[in-house]
């Protein structure tokens, strides 16, 4: 079986470049005042979007802006300010179980460190690092469902990476102060060009290729990025 095509640091690095160009966007679109507000609606925003997440969370906020307030509240009365959001019920018990495990272990703070937020309830990796970057600007490569779907099409990762293997590689290959916007650009590039149903993908490179320089880096990253995936003839390079 040939080896799977991948880019190498530095023609991943300009490929992520191009993509920034596309899409220059810098920050989470989900609307917060405080840390604990931003980790809620991180965790409201799981398979929905931020357009909805944005239409719950003023009365949600409004009602209980704290971790003391959230954890006080039944069930019932955070499920209902979030029952247009996809998946309330869940999301209500996160949502009061995470509350009271800031109070108990972290003094109602939310913490500046990955590991200590994954130990709340309903917080991945990917929720950590959307909280890191966007609340304590602490560099992190967050990998959502698009980004996934994108850093394998374009042969940045292997086909069979998991999600903290796809973050590790990126982290590996980017310079850090591209993890941020990496992560938002690709995602974008994924929502709107780059779609999860069945596409133009000529157009998808034809973007990229627009945005990046003439040389052989680029040249080559272009070659491999055009290999369809499952091409028995790729071999890496």
């Amino acid at each position: 079986m040939a080896a799977e095509v991948l880019l190498n640091d530095k023609e991943l690095t300009e490929v992520v470049r191009a993509i920034i160009k596309l899409y220059p966007k810098k920050g989470t679109d989900l609307n917060y005042e405080t840390n604990f507000q931003l980790l809620c609606a991180v965790i409201l925003s799981a398979q929905t979007t931020d357009i909805s997440v944005n239409k719950a969370t003023p009365k949600l906020f409004e009602n209980f802006p704290t971790p003391e307030k959230m954890a006080s509240a039944s069930l019932e009365e955070i499920q209902k300010n979030i029952r247009s959001i996809g998946l309330s019920n869940n999301k209500a018990k996160f949502l009061k179980n995470m509350s009271n495990a800031l109070l108990e272990k972290f003094d109602g703070q939310v913490p500046a460190n990955r590991d200590d937020l994954i130990s709340l309830p309903g917080v991945g990796r990917k929720t950590a690092n959307v909280v890191l970057t966007n609340g304590f600007n602490i560099p992190a490569f967050a990998v959502d469902t698009h980004v996934n779907r994108v850093t394998k099409k374009l042969h940045f990762v292997s086909q069979a990476s998991s999600v903290e293997e796809i973050e590790k590689m990126m982290s590996d290959k980017l310079p850090e102060e591209m993890w941020y916007p990496a992560h938002h650009s690709i995602l974008l590039f994924g929502r709107y060009q780059c779609v999860a149903r069945k596409h133009d993908h000529t157009e998808c490179l034809r973007r990229i290729k627009e945005q990046m320089p003439e040389n052989e880096i680029t040249e080559n990253a272009f070659k491999k990025m055009a290999i369809e995936v499952n091409d028995p003839s790729a071999t890496s390079v």
